[in-house]
Parts: C-alpha cells; structure tokens; sequence
C-alpha cells in the first residue's frame, strides 16, 4: 500500500484526488472514484442551484460509503453564484472534506475550518500556496503548466513546480497536471507530493458521465492535442485542440487584440456541455490536459486506480534496485 500524509488525513486507500470537473464531477463518477479507494469530488456549480447540490451529495451517500468532497470555486464573474448557499448545504448533508480553486476564497475557507471540515485549495503557484496557508488550508493542489483549465500566467512545469513546493510548503501538498497512470504517481510522490490530482484521466473511464465519442476521441489523441485560449486576456485555459478552439486562438492573434465580446459565443459553457452530451468533440470548448497523451483505454475507475497503485509500487521497487551499496574493500 500507498501511504502518504493525503491518505492518511483523508482515510483513503490510493493518494489520488479526483478533480472538480465542470459538468463531469457528478455522483456516479465521484462514487466510483471513491469505492475505488480515491477520493471522488462533486463540482458544486455544476448543480444549477444549493437544493439540487444537497440532492447529488444525497445520492452520492447512496452510491458509497467512503469519504468523497465537493469543489467550490469562485469565478470571475458579475453575478456570481450562491457559493454560501452551496457551502452551507453540503455541510448540512455530512460532507468534511471541500476543494476550492478560484480568487479570493479566504471567507469560504474560514467558514470551513470553522466547521470542522478539511480543506484542499488549488492554485498555480507558490505565492497563491503559501497565502492559502496562512488562510488555514489543509493540503494545496499545485497545478502545473499541463493541468487542463486554468494553469495561471507564470508558465511554469510540474517538475519545477512540484520541486519548489518541497523547498517552500510547511504542508502536504498533492500534484495536479500531466498524471495519467502510475508513473506518475510515484514520480510526484518523489518530488514531495503527498499524492496527486486526476482530471482528464477520469474523464475517460466507464463511469464518467460524458458520450463515449468523447472518451474515444481522449484515447487517439496524443500530448500536442490541446491548446492554450485566453492567453491574450490574461485568463489562460488550457483546452482540447478543436475547430472551436483554433478558432479562438485565431482571433486572439489578429492585430489588436481581442475582447472577451469577440469569443464569447464560441465559448459559452452551453457550447461546452453540448459536446459531452451529443459526442460532437468540434461543438465547443471542452477541458483537457497534456496527460491525454498518456491515455489510452477506457477503464473502470476501480480498475484504473488498482492498476496505478501497482505501477507506483513497481515503479518504487525498480528505483531502489538502482541504489547500489559501495563494494567493501
């Protein structure tokens, strides 16, 4: 077995967190990545209000018995949503464990703590690290220039990144971007990691709620497969390579610049989730990392997570064979 800081503060068996997907992190993904030895998250704003929030953790519980958490992450936007009301209800239905990602979480992360509740909180880097620290976070996610979503403005990779936070971090922290199987597990545990964060991995497996076109179109890609959009206005994501996406990236380039009016209907979150539900990989943007290069079936999560369990203890075994003692003179 796999023990780590992670699996130890969570009770769970694999030091794998899936991670809060945008119309993915439903009950029967996060159910299967629980029972699988993980630990399975709702993604709270892809209810469309608190009281649909409190029925999925409701059928979560029916679904496991295991720890799972919900992510809340706070969005740039106007009118943002109920992100109180979404924290008080899960609360309210058990749930101990909560990621938050996004700006600003400081009042989020007291409300929790104050509750009693663990808390992992994602960030980009080590700066964003330590100031969640000081808010009173249990375990940071770094995210990694490979991560899908939003990997910040500083372009730095995992190798680095992960290394820094061995250097600086006073707490666990797990890795979030470019880990698909158990290799990259046990190379992050080397790097300090107390575990890491899956996305797109989960994304292709048997439970995840999306059309198998899309599962499909994962396992023929390679790593040069996705693309950076929102470069130009300072809001990075990285993304699946499409036509959509080529073609934002296209008015980004054009001299001047573009605003986010000039994009906005190609990328609309409806667009997005049209694409996980008719199978069409060209309809809309659809989050994805580097790591869908490495993917190439379509497990169960079980079997996913047992399997990556044995890579990283095959792969740990392997490097201590390569620490040879001096011969005695």
């Amino acid at each position: 077995m796999l023990v780590t800081p992670l699996t130890k503060l969570l009770g769970i068996r694999v030091p794998v967190v899936q991670g809060g997907m945008q119309w993915v992190g439903l009950p029967p993904l996060v159910a299967a990545v629980s029972n699988g030895g993980g630990l399975g998250i709702l993604t709270a704003l892809t209810q469309p209000n608190p009281e649909a929030l409190r029925q999925a953790i409701r059928e979560t519980h029916k679904l496991t018995s295991k720890p799972f958490g919900v992510n809340i992450t706070l969005l740039p936007t106007i009118n943002p949503p109920d992100y109180e009301g979404y924290a008080r209800a899960a609360i309210e239905e058990g749930v101990r464990i909560f990621e938050t990602a996004g700006n600003s979480p400081g009042k989020l992360i007291r409300y929790f703590k104050q509750n009693g509740c663990i808390v992992i909180h994602k960030c980009t880097t080590i700066r964003h690290a330590k100031s969640a620290i000081r808010l009173g976070v249990d375990v940071v996610s770094v995210d990694g220039f490979e991560c899908a979503g939003h990997p910040g403005e500083e372009d730095i990779g995992g190798l680095v990144l992960l290394a820094r936070a061995a250097q600086e971090l006073n707490i666990p922290y797990i890795a979030s971007g470019g880990v698909a199987d158990g290799r990259g597990l046990a190379a992050v545990l080397a790097l300090g990691a107390a575990g890491a964060n899956m996305g797109t991995r989960f994304m292709c497996t048997v439970e995840a709620p999306i059309h198998q076109n899309i599962k499909e179109k994962i396992v023929a890609s390679n790593e040069q497969d996705t693309v950076h959009i929102f470069r130009t206005l300072h809001n990075t994501a990285r993304v699946f390579k499409n036509k959509v996406s080529t073609e934002v990236v296209a008015i980004e380039r054009k001299p001047g610049g573009a605003k986010f009016e000039d994009v906005r209907e190609l990328v609309s979150g409806a667009r997005g989730k049209q694409v996980y539900e008719t199978g069409d990989p060209d309809y809309g943007i659809w989050s994805a990392g580097v790591s869908v290069g490495l993917i190439k079936d379509i497990p169960t999560c079980e079997e996913l997570l047992a399997r990556m369990e044995k890579e990283a203890e095959d792969v740990i075994d392997g490097l201590v064979k390569v620490r040879v003692e001096k011969a005695k003179l």
